[in-house]
């Protein structure tokens, strides 16, 4: 952005130590959106005082989060909400200037190599052993239980570029694959894990979704792929001592899933430096409110 006499004056105001000054000029700096970025960080390689760089900082990502609010409330209220889409966007909070083609072309080069192996004649849960060899074996993706000292695994670039995820990104991987091969896999709520369950007929979310409108033929653990049958669900949570109810299996829109994405991402920020990030994170979470 061509810099005009108000945006010099605005810059030369960022190091007044009066809160209110600051407050006043970084709200009038995001008025510019995120054209004005170039500009700050221009600033920031011609600034030597480390607590100025610090204020350009904080306002750049200021900006970027004030577009990736409005990116998801665009996300969050489009016709089809593409599960993948919201992942890269859960993503741009960290990477703001992640290009979602480096997540969308390597699950694009998953799914060519799945589909050369399915065919009609297969059953459900021949279709998800083909599945899994190509997403554990061939792609070799890998899965741990969900740990917020590994804030990286959140991210679905981080996990598709380390081939480390956890339950979440995995399963988000995992059931976007489905989506594109026609598969009718959504993740349930069972408590306390993230699990995939393989529907025999398809869901649509613009209508009210009932538990007994579907019934679920197995389940799925995105960690490693490992199947499960309803008597091991319901095994599970006898051993949990969680008394089973029809809500648990009711599949979850990938609206539900982002902002549970975002929700467990801010639980990764604990620091009291970083309370301003779950903040935001909780923030981006409640835009997605069902």
């Amino acid at each position: 952005m061509h810099e005009n006499k108000e945006i010099n004056a605005l810059f030369h105001l960022l190091d007044d130590p009066d809160q209110e000054v600051f407050d006043t000029v970084a709200n009038k700096i995001l008025l510019y959106g995120k054209d004005i970025i170039p500009n700050l960080e221009n600033l920031w390689e011609n600034t030597v005082d480390e607590a100025i760089q610090e204020r350009i900082e904080l306002l750049i990502h200021r900006v970027h989060y004030q577009d990736l609010q409005a990116a998801l409330r665009v996300w969050g209220l489009s016709d089809m909400q593409d599960l993948l889409q919201g992942a890269i966007l859960a993503a741009k909070y960290q990477f703001p200037d992640l290009m979602p083609s480096q997540v969308l072309n390597e699950i694009e080069r998953i799914k060519r190599n799945i589909w050369l192996e399915l065919n009609n004649y297969l059953t459900p849960l021949e279709k998800i052993n083909v599945l899994n060899s190509m997403i554990y074996n061939y792609f070799g993706l890998k899965g741990e239980e969900m740990s917020y000292q590994r804030k990286n695994q959140f991210f679905i670039n981080q996990v598709i570029e380390s081939k480390k995820g956890n339950p979440l990104t995995n399963g988000i991987i995992y059931q976007s694959l489905c989506s594109m091969l026609d598969l009718p896999v959504y993740a349930v709520n069972i408590p306390r894990q993230f699990i995939l369950a393989y529907f025999d007929t398809f869901v649509d979310f613009d209508e009210p979704v009932e538990p007994e409108d579907q019934r679920i033929l197995f389940f799925i653990d995105p960690i490693q792929g490992q199947i499960y049958t309803q008597q091991d669900v319901d095994t599970y949570l006898k051993r949990v001592s969680v008394p089973s109810i029809p809500a648990y299996f009711k599949p979850q829109s990938n609206k539900r899933i982002i902002q549970y994405l975002l929700e467990e991402l801010s639980k990764c920020f604990r620091d009291d430096k970083d309370a301003y990030r779950q903040d935001e994170l909780n923030n981006l979470a409640s835009i997605l409110e069902e």
